[in-house]
């Protein structure tokens, strides 16, 4: 297979959305690293990036957003969850909250819960704006090495094992997002990224 980097001009956009349509697998910018993305109602699809990645089959997806509808399309919402949601997305935050039924168990490792991210990133939300379906993606990586910050470094990890990886130049933020469960009603940081857990903590004690 032979690995295309492309610049994400509007037909590009457009090619890699009807690729995540058809089941396929792309990877794509947004503000934290870059993340190779799948159709996340398609088991099929997902299966890809477990494959690409070599990802261990125990470690759930990330659902990637493009609004808000589409969170509450696949998640239920607390008050807690929808203060932290729009304080901070979107924005590099990946947010686990219970998930409905139209979220593979699949995806989440047969978890009842689901992360989900809104990526402040033109380039990311176009595509799951075209796509039309949330986008399961972890990091474009292959698993244990260190998230990619550019199409280069998603080239050296995935050439040969994807089609298209959409440039985006550098990620802003680069570094992985941070990770709050608040599915319990508890909240818990799970993983430390660009948002610090005092703001967090702060607003939500407000």
């Amino acid at each position: 297979m032979t690995t295309e980097i492309l610049k994400p001009t509007a037909e590009n956009i457009f090619r890699a959305g009807q690729m995540i349509k058809r089941g396929e697998i792309v990877a794509f910018p947004t503000e934290t690293v870059y993340g190779l993305g799948a159709n996340a109602f398609n088991v099929n699809a997902c299966k890809k990036i477990y494959l690409a990645k070599e990802r261990p089959a125990d470690k759930p997806l990330t659902l990637h957003v493009a609004n808000f509808e589409m969170i509450e399309q696949i998640a239920e919402i607390s008050t807690a969850a929808e203060k932290l949601i729009e304080k901070f997305l979107p924005g590099p935050l990946t947010v686990i909250l219970p998930k409905k039924n139209i979220v593979p168990d699949f995806v989440t490792c047969n978890s009842k819960s689901v992360g989900v991210r809104f990526p402040n990133n033109a380039v990311a939300q176009e595509l799951i704006k075209i796509a039309g379906v949330p986008i399961a993606a972890p990091s474009a990586n292959i698993s244990g090495k260190n998230p990619p910050t550019t199409a280069e470094e998603v080239f050296e990890n995935l050439s040969g094992r994807i089609e298209i990886i959409l440039d985006g130049g550098r990620c802003d933020v680069g570094i992985s997002s941070t990770i709050v469960d608040i599915s319990t009603g508890e909240l818990k940081i799970l993983r430390q990224g660009s948002i610090s857990d005092e703001s967090i903590a702060e607003f939500l004690n407000r």
